[in-house]
């Protein structure tokens, strides 16, 4: 096909920004719907002039979704949000948005729809968070059988929301809380028993580059046997969450006390914290923080799309220099 035109909804979050900026490469034409058209002039500059469009939409009216979606080839969904805050909650963003998306793509006629959703999306996931990406994934199936559905783990790169929060905390705070299950044991060092906490910081993540992620979407986009399929999206290290902590801590050259804390302790915070209407720490969040976030056994993923998936260690030093510690520092890590 050529200059096809493509609409993607959520351009101007992590994600998107390095789609566009990929997808510019290519030549394609670039409808950026959004809700604040003023907010995507940014991306702008990523292609020609005229190549890269930001449109209004609004997610809550059809109309104005078939409108976004009107004469285009390849259709993108990738809004979502991470905890539910006041007129933003998972029932209508995750649940019935890609449903409509995917109605309104399918009635236009596009040739491909790519829904980004989330390694986890499972009906019976104690995690609302988790339940609603896979009510999401259904709604666009049942809407457009040929969707293709990438599902990322955790995802790293400039702007993310892991690897910067870890460096924010370790800047300011002299400790970084591991958060556990269960009990503490008791270990006997010469006449004094000692706590241990083996389950702290033990859930098991993959972090993949938002590179990768951009360029599996576009590999989708270009080969028509991806179209039905689902693929899981990791990169080529799993590690324990006190081992994404150390990565970090490493890569700026700081040391901290890592402590292990109850999640009963994060769960009552987040009770309280809900009381607050915009407050990021929400108990749902807990409940997913406890879950694992790997590629499941057996499921296509990025070497599927001819693609190598890029170590953390080679990316994080090019953005987390703002984090750098700027003299020796002696705090131990216990």
């Amino acid at each position: 096909m050529s200059d096809p035109v493509v609409t993607i909804f959520g351009g101007t979050g992590f994600i998107g920004r390095h789609l566009v900026q990929r997808l510019a490469r290519l030549g394609v034409t670039i409808r950026v719907a959004t809700r604040r058209p003023d907010r995507a002039l940014f991306l702008k500059p990523l292609g020609n002039v005229g190549q890269i469009v930001p449109i209004p939409v609004h997610y809550g009216k059809d109309g104005s979704i078939a409108r976004a979606v009107q004469g285009a080839d390849w259709v993108i969904n990738l809004v979502g949000i991470l905890t539910e805050q006041p007129g933003r909650t998972f029932a209508a963003v995750h649940d019935e948005l890609p449903g409509r998306i995917a109605r309104a793509a399918s009635a236009a006629g596009a040739s491909r729809f790519i829904q980004i959703s989330a390694i986890g999306a499972d009906s019976a996931s104690p995690a609302s968070y988790a339940r609603s990406k896979a009510a999401g994934e259904a709604a666009a199936r049942a809407a457009f059988p040929g969707v293709t559905i990438l599902r990322p783990s955790v995802v790293f790169g400039p702007e993310d929301g892991l690897f910067n929060m870890l460096g924010a905390i370790s800047r300011l705070a002299p400790i970084i809380p591991l958060f556990f299950r269960g009990r503490p044991t008791l270990a006997f060092d010469g006449l004094f028993p000692q706590p241990r906490f083996p389950g702290a910081g033990a859930s098991l993540l993959q972090p993949v580059y938002v590179g990768d992620v951009a360029d599996a979407a576009i590999a989708c986009l270009r080969d028509a046997k991806t179209a039905g399929r689902v693929y899981e999206l990791g990169g080529p290290t799993v590690y324990r969450f006190r081992e994404v902590v150390a990565l970090a801590l490493d890569v700026i050259g700081r040391r901290r006390c890592l402590v292990p804390v109850p999640f009963l302790a994060l769960e009552v915070a987040a009770f309280f914290a809900g009381v607050i209407p915009f407050s990021p720490l929400k108990r749902d969040l807990v409940r997913l923080m406890k879950l694992d976030n790997v590629v499941s056994k057996g499921a296509s993923g990025l070497a599927d799309l001819g693609i190598t998936p890029t170590a953390a260690e080679l990316i994080l030093p090019t953005y987390m220099h703002a984090y750098r510690a700027g003299r020796a520092e002696t705090l131990p890590t216990i």
